[in-house]
């Protein structure tokens, strides 16, 4: 310190401090060498851990670590380091980094969620800074609101690694210590379990839940209730997060190797982050759902329908059980099992080899045509009677607990043969059918015959959901038939969807199409 200044290693001169944590604290200061300004991360020991050598020790190992992971990565949305200072005259190392010239996302956040486009956006930045994390044995495993830095251009970037799991280095902690924030955290790591990248996926899901609901659904008053409900995986339904909606389910799921791979679910992030656009890379978006791949992902995609609570019957009630994944077994969005090792031809034709059966994307960027425009959509009373057909004899006469129509495909849910509990995923496509492994089936699921409800009256239902739910611009329809419905006595309904890049909205019929209940946006 000279003259009221305080210089590091006689050339970095502290201006500001920009925050600090339990690892230590940031500087903005001047490089007196280069005359720009950087980041240095001061890490030391804080409170009581100050007299504890071997808390010391640790700190400085995790500085030195944090140095050699950044300095394997170079990526526009990881942070860049430039120095590290470890010398005799210094008490505990710093770290010289680029001034990332902006906010924190927690910052940001104190202000308001993010619309869905926005955090799909910001979410793909993030995923792919993991990307280049993982692909050199790094796991970052502390994804947070607070680790995520905007640039002045609102691209993210990722920092702190001080936590980071190499693959080629020895474990810094000890014993049964917790490594990471609680309400990230994921919950195969409080079972013991480390090192997977799938990991990082977790808590980039529960950031982007926060980042688009406004609220952490697993804070809890205490920490250790906030791990045990981590533990449990009770993550409520998301009610603004409109198409990234199944991004939140396909990352939040108990199970590590349901997880996306990165590559389909920067897809995916894309397809949120620009619902509207006909066409995105990898293949078209189905309108008011998601693609999902079959194979080492082990995706189990289910409609459900109906719920127990009137609080959530006034809202846009959707669609998938993922097992698992928010705390009722339900997520709004809409999934397709295509493609993968997951899936096998159970009619007509052989089976593309490794490829999606998903059609091949459209050179076109106009809109989609409207769900009741005519025969070029399934939702059609005699295109869905045909899919009806081709399904029963493909699952060879059991049961639906489940049955979903969308513009281009069909989801119905089976009763597995011998089975009451159990039930398998078929969808239809192109006059073909595809078959994955279901789940449990839930209460809420009943019984549904296709074949009792009156599909010439679909058209009409669709034309009074795109007048009276206040959705003036759709973009995606979908139809669910309901064995029962709670606030039908019991009966059989058919739930009309209309969506559009906000959420959605639906209205109730019986199944000889007299519209029992509407449920506009508002």
């Amino acid at each position: 310190m000279t003259s009221g200044r305080v210089v590091i290693d006689n050339r970095f001169e502290l201006l500001e401090r920009l925050g600090s944590g339990g690892m230590g604290t940031v500087w903005r200061a001047h490089d007196l060498a280069l005359h720009r300004e950087v980041a240095l991360k001061e890490v030391r020991p804080s409170g009581a851990a100050e007299d504890d050598p071997g808390r010391a020790r640790m700190l400085r190992e995790r500085v030195l670590r944090e140095a050699r992971a950044l300095a394997r990565l170079s990526h526009p949305n990881v942070v860049t380091i430039h120095h590290i200072v470890d010398t005799g005259e210094t008490a505990h190392p710093w770290i010289v980094m680029e001034l990332v010239r902006g906010r924190s996302l927690q910052d940001r956040l104190a202000e308001g969620p993010l619309t869905p486009a926005e955090a799909a956006h910001l979410g793909r930045g993030v995923l792919a800074a993991l990307r280049t994390a993982h692909a050199a044995g790094i796991c970052h495993r502390d994804v947070k609101p607070a680790n995520v830095l905007l640039r002045e251009d609102g691209s993210p970037v990722l920092t702190d690694f001080g936590i980071a799991a190499l693959h080629d280095a020895p474990s810094l902690t000890a014993s049964g210590q917790l490594v990471g924030s609680p309400e990230y955290i994921a919950p195969e790591r409080l079972r013991g379990r480390e090192g997977d990248p799938a990991s990082d996926l977790w808590s980039l899901g529960m950031l982007l839940y926060v980042a688009v609901e406004g609220y952490h659904p697993l804070r809890r008053e205490t920490t250790m209730a906030t791990l045990a409900a981590v533990l449990n995986g009770q993550v409520p339904p998301p009610r603004r997060a409109g198409p990234l909606a199944p991004v939140l389910a396909a990352l939040l799921t108990q199970d590590p190797a349901a997880r996306p791979p990165a590559v389909e679910l920067d897809r995916m992030l894309g397809w949120a982050a620009h619902p509207a656009s006909d066409t995105n890379p990898g293949r078209p978006v189905p309108r008011g759902g998601s693609g999902r791949r079959g194979g080492s992902g082990r995706f189990r995609a289910a409609t459900v329908a109906g719920t127990v609570t009137l609080s959530v019957a006034l809202t846009a009630v959707v669609l998938l059980n993922v097992p698992g994944v928010f705390g009722d077994g339900t997520t709004p969005g809409a999934s397709q099992p295509t493609g993968g090792s997951a899936s096998a031809s159970v009619t007509g034709g052989a089976k593309r080899s490794g490829k999606s059966a998903a059609p091949e994307p459209k050179e076109s960027t106009a809109p989609e045509p409207k769900a009741n425009a005519g025969s070029g959509t399934l939702l059609d009373p005699a295109r869905v009677r045909e899919a009806t057909k081709v399904l029963r004899k493909a699952t060879g006469g059991t049961d639906f607990v489940g049955f979903v129509v969308y513009d281009d495909y069909v989801v119905a849910q089976a009763l597995v043969p011998g089975e009451k509990k159990l039930y398998d995923i078929y969808t239809y496509r192109d006059g073909k059918v595809s078959k994955v492994k279901g789940s449990t089936v839930t209460p809420l699921q009943k019984p549904v015959r296709p074949e009792s409800f009156r599909w010439e009256a679909l058209p009409a239902l669709l034309r009074t959901a795109d007048r009276k739910l206040g959705i003036t611009r759709p973009t995606g329809h979908y139809v669910i038939a309901e064995g029962g419905w709670v606030f039908a006595g019991g009966e059989p309904v058919l739930l009309v969807y209309v969506s559009d890049d906000y959420g959605g909205a639906y209205l109730a019929a019986s199944a000889k199409g007299k519209v029992l209940r509407m449920t506009p946006r508002d």
